[in-house]
């Protein structure tokens, strides 16, 4: 390829590129599913995030204990690749603040987020940074921490552009289980399968209007569950919704063999990956001015699409050309 410009400089302006987060946010809170999940990381490498579970997955009684056993799993030696964080309990509660300050104090160097659940407003989001901000300068940790947030409340969903431009905030998931539990049983039980919740009117709605409060933002929007893990082809079938339909372009896991197949319907396929090379290589060479292929004109704009393609492939551990990991993406 020629020395034009890399696509980052050349097509986007500072601000307008998300973060390139794993495409799989894989959820674990019981010990022997952590230790798993981390040893499948070290395996794979880091195509997926791990979010160690302190809300659903510590005993009520046992939360300091499972904060402790949380910091053991961030430092074994399988965190190989910084791609581990934590879900905390919710804001308001508790065990909100002793969560944060013994994550922090013994692994905020380690951690790669904290995924806050459950807000119910703009200002719970803010005041849930504010302390974990005043925690990491406590313990005197310089390392950026990314905060990712739960939409699962009413008012979150009813303030989720406000949510999205908070300069702390990284990712938005969608928590479809409670909110589906949020409307006390006006919600069918069939929206929480993999099928019924692309259908279903007040869940597509909220799904589309946290994609796209992520979008306007530069922040990354992660799809929920599929609780059907025994079921790969409704796993697969459901992350391709999600992405080609919905706008997500990261998903939940909460089995290991659910990670895979997300993996593969977020990843652009073989024929994508190709014409997305050719028309980037075409652009540098012409200096990214308008070119044509194919017989289709393509600009700045189209180039943007490309070139998320490519990331996209690159992101989901696709082969690509190694001239094109080396000039594009640093390493082979």
């Amino acid at each position: 390829m020629s020395q034009a410009l890399h696509p980052k400089q050349a097509l986007f302006e500072d601000g307008d590129v998300a973060t390139a987060l794993p495409v799989v946010d894989h959820y674990c809170g019981i010990e022997a599913r952590m230790s798993k999940s981390l040893e499948l990381q070290a395996q794979m490498g880091p195509v997926f995030d791990i979010t160690l579970d302190c809300e659903d997955g510590a005993p009520i009684g046992g939360e300091a204990e499972h904060v402790l056993l949380v910091n053991a799993m961030l430092a074994s030696t399988n965190n190989r690749f910084g791609r581990v964080g934590a879900r905390v309990h919710p804001f308001g509660s508790p065990a909100f603040e002793a969560d944060v300050d013994g994550l922090i104090a013994k692994s905020g160097e380690r951690l790669a987020y904290l995924m806050l659940p459950k807000p119910r407003s703009t200002a719970d989001v803010s005041e849930a940074c504010r302390l974990i901000d005043a925690s990491l300068l406590h313990h005197r940790i310089a390392k950026p921490l990314p905060i990712h947030v739960l939409i699962e409340t009413h008012g979150a969903l009813r303030e989720v552009q406000q949510i999205a431009a908070h300069p702390r905030i990284e990712s938005l998931s969608f928590g479809l289980m409670d909110f589906v539990s949020a409307h006390r049983g006006a919600i069918p039980r069939h929206a929480l399968s993999s099928e019924g919740q692309f259908s279903h009117p007040l869940v597509r709605r909220a799904k589309l209007e946290i994609a796209a409060a992520a979008h306007a933002f530069a922040k990354t929007p992660s799809h929920c569950v599929v609780t059907e893990f025994k079921h790969p082809a409704a796993i697969e079938a459901a992350a391709a919704r999600a992405a080609r339909e919905f706008g997500y372009t990261r998903m939940w896991s909460i089995h290991p063999s659910q990670i895979q197949p997300i993996i593969d319907a977020f990843a652009p396929s073989v024929a994508e990956i190709d014409e997305a090379i050719a028309i980037i290589h075409a652009a540098m060479a012409a200096n990214w001015a308008p070119i044509q292929h194919h017989d289709t004109l393509h600009d700045r704009a189209s180039y943007r699409y490309f070139w998320q393609v490519l990331e996209r492939a690159h992101r989901t551990g696709q082969a690509l050309p190694i001239e094109v990991e080396l000039e594009l993406f640093g390493a082979p």
